[in-house]
């Protein structure tokens, strides 16, 4: 389980008999409240900083026995803390270059927390919230661990990144830590393949925002956006018109295009996955830069090593083999196929993560975003 959702809500609907009566706000028994505030003081250890008046304040509650009180405090600090959980929060220290939003409103928070107090398991809606990503837990427990100030700072703005990821509860999903220039296909929260990437240059970044993969075109044309052209392939082809149809480029109904092809830039595959950065998956036809270790090479877009067989893992959903792959592409036909189902991709940027040893590893801030 990656992150709570729906499901959570409708097993309380059916496992508890108690309902909610004419939408009425369940109170808070003290018991559920000490429960809250023991989440509440732990928040600090996943570097969530909540006020210390909100602890103070439901502890006050709990003792007065007001009941009004004690629903207004209580109610104030689960939101809070829910708020923190699913990455609804720091402003524009993320925002201003972190483009994935938070999908769950506050309404359908206040809609967990009372159906956590209705089936009497605060504990478990609190736990189910919380993120549960293996690295997640790995940066939490080094972020316990550790004294050092520079490392808990970084850690601390990796864990909110973590936290603004709506990963589905379960299922496929793919992750692009532009950071580490890697891809991983995660089902549940179990990596099963991954592989190595190019990703923008720090003049022109790829940027972090999420998308639907709804399918793979095999042998794609490239259709040149006009900032491309500009800086050659258009007075290329404009001045050498057949040596540019040898290399697959030509100009058609106002824009330049390149033919699907071993020159093609997008290689053998790209990804459908429309988006508003028009910032794609996809193969390449410098295959040898994959060896670099520093590749920060391309105009945003991000470029898959053995983009084939990252596509024939996609693909073997939709029933489709290897071989029926590699014949798909020796045709030179442009073929759509589309998933079964859509897989969310998260093109993110991490500059911790678990280095396969208990711990953790830093990793060079290539576009200066940890400042």
């Amino acid at each position: 389980m990656c992150r709570f959702l729906g499901a959570f809500i409708l097993t309380l609907l059916i496992t508890t008999p108690l309902q909610a009566q004419d939408n009425a706000h369940p109170a808070w028994r003290p018991v559920q409240a000490e429960t809250l505030l023991t989440w509440i003081k732990r928040a600090p250890e996943e570097a969530i900083i909540i006020p210390p008046e909100i602890a103070m304040g439901l502890r006050l509650a709990i003792d007065s026995g007001d009941t009004k009180r004690l629903n207004r405090a209580a109610d104030a600090g689960a939101l809070r803390l829910l708020r923190a959980y699913h990455g609804k929060c720091c402003g524009s220290s993320l925002r201003s270059n972190w483009h994935i939003t938070p999908t769950i409103s506050d309404a359908a928070l206040r809609k967990e927390i009372a159906d956590g107090l209705i089936a009497d398991k605060v504990d478990l809606m609190l736990r189910a919230n919380r993120p549960d990503h293996p690295h997640y837990r790995v940066l939490t427990t080094a972020y316990m661990s550790t004294d050092d100030a520079a490392l808990r700072a970084l850690l601390a703005r990796n864990l909110a990144r973590w936290r603004s990821l709506p990963l589905p509860e379960r299922g496929r999903y793919l992750i692009v830590n532009a950071a580490s220039q890697t891809l991983t296909l995660w089902e549940d929260d179990r990596p099963i393949g991954s592989w190595r990437v190019i990703v923008g240059k720090k003049g022109s970044p790829t940027p972090v925002f999420t998308a639907q993969v709804s399918g793979v075109v095999l042998n794609p044309w490239w259709e040149i956006p006009s900032s491309i052209a500009a800086e050659g392939i258009g007075a290329f082809v404009r001045r050498n018109p057949s040596a540019a149809r040898a290399k697959g480029y030509i100009y058609s109904n106002g824009r330049y295009r390149q033919m699907p092809g071993d020159n093609n830039a997008l290689g053998r595959m790209k990804l459908v996955m429309p988006n508003r950065f028009t910032v794609f998956l996809h193969d390449t036809s410098n295959r040898e830069l994959f060896q670099l270790d520093g590749r920060t090479l391309s105009h945003g877009c991000v470029r898959v090593d053995r983009a084939l067989e990252f596509a024939g893992v996609l693909l073997n959903d939709a029933d489709w083999t290897p071989t029926m792959v590699d014949e798909a592409v020796a045709s030179n036909v442009t073929q759509t196929v589309t998933l079964p189902k859509p897989i969310p991709l998260f093109v993110a940027y991490f500059t911790a993560e678990p280095n396969g040893k208990g711990g953790v590893r830093e990793l060079a801030d290539i576009y200066r975003r940890d400042r």
